[in-house]
């Protein structure tokens, strides 16, 4: 989603676009099968107070939001020290005021676009947090006096009043203790999306080069010329005047021969795709159970569960425990609304800043700009870090404050 969205951008900005994909089609990687939740109030760092000792306190439970596998790849060890630091709660407000100031911007973008170019994306409007336990409640108040301050929309409900907004909650399993929602927050399919997107961009010239692996970029005189692929053709140099690196958490790999090095690792995301059997049952729109971490989306006649973060494992490899946690939510919420055997499971690695905020704009290297970083949080900033990229890009200034926002945050 990120790289097509750059390539629209770029494309109405005059550019004459390439768009390099080692799958055979868009959205087939982290795109696929996340949340699709676009909810810039929602939107804050993994690295919040309270964090470190959640993690602690699911580390033996069965059904877990955290699952962390300790590995011997220093790495790992690298960005869990930068992470614990970001946990503080004036570096948490910090970091969430960064993060929602591109996704408040991507959405007025997306609404924007949705307006010259519409189109069916399974889309959704409200978003409503369950709280399970009072514990979890007190470890929500960081966020909502971020909300406070920055007059975000959103009202603190009574457990008979998240039954009001999602009646299909009166079959539920379980009872929340409270909740908070979110009017103007919404969902949608982010892979749908980004298909009607790249046709779109076909449509207006942007070239897509499918079943194409980028191996290194060609960088002389201190700028970057081209990119090295390898397709079916074999290895070839696609010579460049500019190359925006939008790999997600695969940009760390590419980038670190340059000198460029980004904090960036990959924290694996579960989801479980299902269709609704008995829709008085199921959601409106979408709900994050705050306690496990994982969202309940409705796509139009599919339910989307998803959540989890598995950090320790590079690998797009499927995990029990997860999948059993993704089972655990929707069977708590929505019983009735969808039967577990028809579930399509999906794994996908969010790339992962410490801080949370994505890295956008210029690299140190010439002709060489960044777009990756977002996280689990790429869908709702997509559009507006898109069309950021694309004015630095054309010489323009962005229509936001870039404070944060990019590689100068840490001091390189």
């Amino acid at each position: 989603m990120i790289g097509v969205a750059t390539a629209f951008y770029l494309r109405q900005q005059g550019c004459n676009i390439t768009l390099i994909e080692r799958e055979p089609d868009v959205a087939l990687g982290t795109s696929f099968g996340n949340a699709g939740v676009i909810a810039p109030g929602y939107v804050a760092p993994w690295a919040a107070p309270g964090m470190p000792a959640k993690i602690l306190k699911y580390v033996f439970q069965p059904a877990s939001p955290l699952i962390f596998r300790p590995t011997l790849d220093p790495a790992q060890w690298r960005w869990i020290a930068q992470w614990l630091r970001e946990c503080e709660l004036e570096r948490f407000r910090v970091n969430k005021q960064r993060m929602q100031r591109i996704a408040y911007y991507s959405r007025e973008c997306l609404r924007e676009f949705r307006s010259r170019h519409p189109f069916d994306y399974g889309r959704s409007q409200g978003y409503l947090q369950l709280f399970r336990s009072e514990y979890d409640v007190d470890l929500a108040q960081p966020a909502l006096t971020v909300l406070r301050d920055a007059g975000i929309a959103y009202r603190e409900v009574s457990a008979a009043q998240c039954v009001d907004i999602e009646p299909g909650l009166r079959w539920a399993r379980a009872t929340p203790v409270s909740g908070v929602h979110f009017p103007d927050d919404e969902a949608g399919d982010c892979a749908r999306f980004t298909r009607e997107l790249r046709a779109i961009c076909e449509r207006h010239g942007v070239r897509f080069r499918f079943d194409t692996r980028v191996t290194s970029l060609d960088v002389q005189g201190g700028a970057v010329r081209g990119v090295r692929v390898e397709s079916e053709r074999g290895t070839q140099l696609e010579p460049a005047d500019t190359v925006v690196v939008a790999l997600g958490a695969d940009s760390a790999a590419l980038l670190a021969p340059l000198g460029v090095k980004v904090p960036l690792y990959p924290v694996k995301g579960y989801s479980a795709t299902l269709p609704i059997i008995d829709d008085e049952k199921a959601p409106r729109a979408v709900l994050m159970d705050e306690s496990l971490k994982t969202a309940i989306t409705r796509f139009g006649g599919n339910l989307r569960v998803a959540g989890t973060a598995e950090l320790g494992n590079r690998e797009a490899t499927l995990r029990e425990q997860a999948l059993q946690t993704l089972m655990k939510v929707l069977a708590d919420w929505f019983p009735h609304a969808a039967t577990p055997t028809s579930a399509h499971f999906w794994v996908g690695r969010r790339p992962m800043t410490p801080d949370g905020a994505p890295l956008l704009g210029a690299s140190g290297i010439g002709n060489l700009w960044l777009n990756l970083g977002h996280g689990s949080t790429g869908w709702a900033m997509s559009m507006g870090s898109a069309r950021v990229v694309a004015d630095l890009i054309a010489q323009r200034k962005p229509e936001i404050d870039l404070e944060g926002l990019t590689l100068a945050r840490y001091g390189k």
